[in-house]
C-alpha cells in the first residue's frame, strides 16, 4: 500500500517537475502530503527569481508550514523527484519531517555525498520511486542543454 501511495504522490512531484522544465528550470518537482492529503506543491525556481536557494523542496517547505501555521512539519511525508542536496536535506531535517521519499539519486550533489547526518534523527527515508521517470526528466534535459 505504502508503494502505491508513495508512486501516486511521485507523481505529482513529477507534474512539478514538468512545470519547471518549460520554465527552462532545472526539472526537480517536490510535494508535501500530511494526513495523505498535498499540502504544498512546488519546483526549482532559481532561474525564475534569481535565488540559488529557490529550490523545489525550500519552496515545498516554505508552502507547507504557512499551511500548517508552525514551522515544524510532523506528520508529513516530503516527495522530492531527486535526491535532494545538502542544503535542502538539512531544511528537512530542521523541518523535522518524519518521512523523506525521492525518486532518483543525485551522484554529483545529492545529501548522500555529505558526512554526517543532515536530516533529522528519525526520519525514514525511501528512495528509487518512479526512478526511471525521476532521472529521465532530467537527463532529457541537460541533454537538450547541451545541444
Amino acid at each position: 500500500m505504502t508503494e502505491d501511495l508513495d508512486e501516486h504522490f511521485m507523481k505529482a512531484a513529477l507534474e512539478e517537475a514538468a512545470k519547471a522544465k518549460e520554465k527552462q528550470e532545472v526539472p526537480v518537482g517536490a510535494v508535501i502530503v500530511c494526513d495523505g492529503t498535498i499540502i504544498a506543491r512546488a519546483h526549482n525556481l532559481t532561474e525564475t527569481l534569481n535565488d540559488p536557494t529557490a529550490h523545489a523542496e525550500m519552496q515545498a517547505i516554505t508552502a507547507a508550514a504557512s499551511w500548517l501555521g508552525g514551522k515544524y512539519l510532523h506528520d508529513c511525508t516530503v516527495y522530492v523527484t531527486v535526491e535532494p542536496c545538502a542544503m535542502c536535506a538539512g531544511a528537512i531535517g530542521w523541518s523535522q519531517a518524519p518521512v523523506l521519499v525521492y525518486g532518483a539519486a543525485d551522484p554529483k550533489k545529492g545529501y548522500t555525498l555529505v558526512n554526517g547526518t543532515l536530516l533529522h534523527p528519525k526520519t525514514q527515508v525511501r528512495s528509487g520511486i518512479l526512478e526511471k521517470e525521476c532521472s529521465e526528466i532530467m537527463t532529457g534535459f541537460f541533454r537538450l542543454r547541451r545541444e
